[in-house]
């Protein structure tokens, strides 16, 4: 039996179809506009590489991003609701910008809604910063929400 301080590591995984139906409900309980799971699914098939943190089968998080010569657009990331705040959303984004800096990668680019407060204190801690706006990009309640562009070099 494993003491307190010797938990199982969460470990990082390319995501395959048998992961989607926790991604998917990982999705809907984190947003209140989730991607659909097809959208999901068309990343897999596509080739956008999609990774997840995971530990005897169950899915902490995942991460998709698009890799294009010199560039990395983070597509989507995202950590179970009720294991955010515990260090994952760090973990998965910098192997993801470790990942894009092997392919050769130069620079990362990401949207984020205004009012996702943890996820831009996130990205900012993380060296991105604001570039610039997109507007109306977001569904949102009543309409559209802008988004922030965020950019760091690698």
């Amino acid at each position: 039996m494993l003491g307190a301080w010797q938990q199982p590591e969460r470990h990082l995984r390319d995501m395959t179809e048998a992961d989607l139906p926790q991604v998917t409900l990982i999705e809907w309980r984190a947003y209140p506009f989730p991607w659909p799971a097809d959208f999901f699914r068309f990343c897999l098939h596509e080739g956008l590489v999609c990774r997840v943190l995971e530990q005897d089968g169950m899915i902490f998080g995942y991460g998709i991003l698009a890799l294009d010569k010199d560039l990395v657009h983070i597509l989507n990331l995202c950590v179970r609701p009720e294991f955010q705040g515990r260090g994952l959303g760090t973990r998965l984004l910098q192997h993801l910008l470790n990942l894009a800096r092997r392919h050769g990668a130069r620079y990362a680019l990401l949207e984020v809604r205004p009012s996702n407060y943890a996820a831009r204190t996130l990205y900012q801690r993380m060296g991105f910063v604001r570039s610039g706006m997109r507007k109306n990009y977001y569904p949102a309640t009543g309409g559209h929400e802008d988004a922030i562009i965020m950019t760091r070099e690698l």
